[in-house]
């Protein structure tokens, strides 16, 4: 439920731009005057920069030998009764969300990737999966380039439409970055985003 409510403010974001002419202001989006209508494509772009942004950061910030990191019950205090099986490991929540991003984009715009994401999981370092993730989201801004006013809000499936489908990218990679804060937070490292310099680079 709170998924959706995230899905549907951002897509608020938008519906006025399907139901009339775009207006783009000459100075850029970002400094679009309010009231100025935007164009799905670029409200929706200002939308995953946001959280690409947070996100880049904050794999970039954390150490290389970190990646294999995973919370255990180890680490909490006695007798706290969480189960940890199973749980991601650091490298490994990123991978999900770099493979999530191709999904999800290509459901939006039907593009293909030029990788096969389900090679995905065979990466080890930190560089190769960072690389991979920010290729997703360069994947993801194409797709959500396609949107136009004429199909913004076209079915993909259901009520599900390309806007919510473009939205959605945002909503779920944000739900990741909150998990993957508590992963540096567990390990003494505050993420970038909170105006806290970055570790020194192993």
């Amino acid at each position: 439920m709170k998924a959706m409510k995230q899905i549907l403010v951002a897509v608020s974001l938008v519906v006025m731009s399907a139901m009339a002419p775009v207006v783009i202001a000459q100075q850029g989006v970002e400094k679009a005057a309010p009231g100025t209508l935007v164009a799905p494509a670029e409200a929706l772009t200002s939308l995953l920069n946001m959280t690409e942004s947070q996100m880049m950061s904050l794999v970039k910030a954390f150490p290389a030998d970190k990646y294999g990191f995973a919370p255990s019950a180890a680490i909490f205090a006695p007798g706290q009764q969480t189960e940890y099986t199973g749980v991601r490991t650091f490298g490994a929540l990123v991978i999900h969300v770099a493979q999530a991003n191709y999904a999800l984009g290509s459901k939006l715009s039907g593009l293909k990737p030029e990788i096969d994401p389900a090679t995905l999981p065979k990466l080890t370092s930190k560089d190769e999966i960072v690389a991979a993730l920010e290729a997703s989201f360069a994947f993801d801004h194409k797709a959500i380039g396609t949107l136009t006013t004429a199909n913004a809000f076209e079915s993909v499936g259901g009520p599900f439409t390309r806007s919510t489908q473009a939205a959605f990218i945002v909503v779920h990679a944000s739900d990741e970055y909150g998990q993957m804060v508590e992963y540096l937070r567990m390990n003494g490292i505050a993420p970038p985003a909170s105006g806290a310099t970055a570790p020194p680079k192993k």
